[in-house]
């Protein structure tokens, strides 16, 4: 039986928890504080015993302190591990840096953007042969720009030629199950269509039935710190990777079908509402 430990049971890797359960692994995650069903990241006890009955292991929490808190903490265990088939991390498209708008892939260097932390982490998990999925922005149910349109909380910024990556929570699940079965290596997990969060911002207006947002500067716009780190960097997503190594699809290619879908969690999506445009972006 194939044997799952997760390292940091959160909103993406518990939706990969979900469906691996559905394919009848057995999945042991766990918590910072030991939450029904998980173990506690600090009970070295339990999480030794968890190591060495996994067939597989993915890591899911970010560096903290400037370390990655599983290699500090149990990078040793993993090493004596015996029935430890395959490891996966879930890391960050931040590793690249600003690209200035241009089109990056796993073989672009990393390690120059705002976060060293987790360019190092990730350098770490590669020369330990893991599968390491790195991830732009994150959207999906209770999460999306729907969600901050509706709450008040979303933003258009006056920052012209600015372009984001993102991808589906439910892709990430792909992704990873697709990574099962492939390679160690880096793998970008992104849909086929970067492009400005105002576009998304627009988008999620509509299906959600409310006027455009006025266009603020970033200044105007009062973000946190770390909203502003997120609009000082640039750069386009390649996925081509993972789709001829993996054999990975989106299925939300771009955010109009992956807003549209999210909108019908809850109501019919609006008339109006565009299909999903061609983009000569992909790739």
């Amino acid at each position: 039986m194939s044997r799952m430990l997760i390292f940091g049971l959160g909103y993406s890797a518990g939706r990969i928890a979900e469906r691996l359960r559905a394919r009848s692994w057995t999945v042991t995650g766990t918590s910072r504080d030991g939450r029904a069903g998980t173990i506690a990241f600090d009970d070295t006890a339990a999480i030794r015993a968890a190591i060495d009955s996994a067939s597989h292991v993915l890591v899911s929490i970010p560096p903290a302190d400037d370390q990655d808190p599983v290699l500090a903490c149990y990078g040793a265990v993993l090493d004596g591990a015996r029935d430890t088939q395959w490891v996966g991390y879930l890391s960050s498209t931040g590793v690249y840096g600003d690209a200035g708008g241009a089109w990056i892939d796993e073989s672009s260097p990393t390690g120059t953007g705002r976060r060293s932390a987790r360019a190092q982490a990730d350098s770490a998990w590669l020369a330990r042969g893991a599968r390491v999925f790195r991830l732009p922005g994150i959207y999906g149910p209770g999460r999306s720009a729907i969600d901050r349109v509706v709450a008040g909380r979303a933003h258009r910024i006056d920052l012209p030629g600015q372009v984001f990556s993102r991808v589906h929570v439910d892709d990430i699940v792909g992704g990873v199950e697709a990574g099962l079965a492939g390679p160690p290596g880096a793998y970008n997990l992104a849909d086929d269509h970067p492009c400005s969060q105002n576009d998304v911002i627009d988008f999620a207006c509509r299906l959600a039935g409310l006027p455009r947002l006025p266009l603020l500067s970033i200044d105007a716009a009062g973000l946190s710190p770390m909203a502003r780190g997120f609009y000082a960097e640039n750069r386009r997503v390649a996925n081509g990777k993972a789709k001829r190594v993996l054999g990975w699809k989106p299925a939300f290619p771009d955010y109009r079908a992956g807003l549209l879908a999210l909108s019908a969690i809850t109501s019919p999506p609006i008339a109006s509402a565009a299909p999903a445009a061609a983009s000569g972006d992909q790739r």
